[in-house]
């Protein structure tokens, strides 16, 4: 997703404001990471990273105030044009060469009260986010017991149905039929509702209803971590299904391997029953429990009270 610096300015997290210089603040913001520049004013340490936004904090606003003219001119330099944007935090006042140096240069110059560490914190955390890798599925997100589940399957099958049974059982609906999904470094994979679409749920044979409206607050999530991935398939009485649970399996979701499962369908079977069953035993298998494994391994393990018989 694109993000622009006048972005930064619409968050009330970050407290930002123009202190001067306005120009710029179309300028694209290319990579989460942000530097903090110290003793590169001194010009004794490597090159700045120009496609990072810089934070000037009491240190270095201090070292600025504390060179003459040309020498605050000197230590500028580094700030070349193409840099996003600059941030002076806590509410410091910026020096009148490092004013006259961001117009020259095109540079927005932005200010905060607060503290750099609480800044870099909280202005990392926003551009991960927002410039995450992201993709769109088709599917339904819901969280039971904490566990994220991805419900796939061809359109018809009865996804939104399950999900709407969870629900009344008590669980939570993220999205339906379209989901968001971010990767959030290194491979945390989150999924949300469409901004058009959230809260909603498709019933066949009813409509659209409004998760929200119906079953209260505490019935959605804004977003999820996901954590497992089941597709419903149309039941085929010759088909190869999963009957010891042996072998795990995953499926790949913006470069992530999410254990993954097919459930399936027909006609008497409880979907969201399984569903439920297998967010209790993806919570067991993080636990460190494989109920199947661990039976295989009692059957082919010989019983040491046998052998004394």
């Amino acid at each position: 997703m694109d993000v622009k610096v006048k972005d930064l300015l619409e968050q009330s997290t970050l407290a930002l404001k123009c202190v001067g210089v306005e120009s710029g603040l179309s300028n694209r913001i290319a990579t989460p990471r942000v530097q903090k520049p110290g003793l590169l004013l001194t010009g004794l340490l490597g090159k700045l990273h120009a496609d990072r936004i810089q934070i000037l904090g009491a240190a270095e606003i201090g070292y600025l105030r504390n060179l003459d003219t040309k020498g605050c001119k000197e230590a500028l330099g580094i700030l070349k044009a193409g840099i996003p944007a600059i941030v002076i935090t806590r509410g410091l006042k910026p020096p009148p060469q490092l004013l006259e140096h961001a117009r020259e240069k095109g540079i927005p110059l932005l200010g905060t009260p607060l503290s750099s560490s609480v800044l870099i914190e909280r202005i990392i955390k926003f551009l991960e986010t927002r410039l995450a890798p992201s993709t769109t599925l088709h599917g339904v997100l819901v969280d039971l017991l904490g566990i994220g589940i991805l419900i796939k399957g061809k359109s018809g099958i009865g996804k939104s149905e399950c999900a709407l049974e969870l629900v009344s059982r008590g669980y939570r609906l993220v999205a339906d039929d379209v989901v968001m999904v971010k990767r959030i470094y290194p491979s945390t994979l989150f999924g949300m509702a469409s901004d058009r679409i959230p809260y909603h749920l498709e019933v066949r044979g009813i409509g659209i209803v409004n998760i929200k409206d119906l079953f209260g607050i505490t019935a959605i999530r804004e977003k999820k971590q996901m954590d497992l991935v089941v597709e419903l398939i149309s039941w085929d009485p010759g088909g190869d299904y999963e009957r010891l649970g042996i072998e795990d399996r995953t499926c790949e979701i913006l470069g992530v391997e999410l254990p993954y499962l097919r459930v399936p369908v027909s006609p008497g079977r409880s979907v969201a029953a399984i569903v439920e069953i297998a967010a209790r035993n993806q919570l067991l298998k993080i636990m460190g429990h494989h109920s199947s494994k661990e039976l295989i391994e009692s059957l082919t393990i010989p019983d040491k009270r046998l052998e004394k018989v």
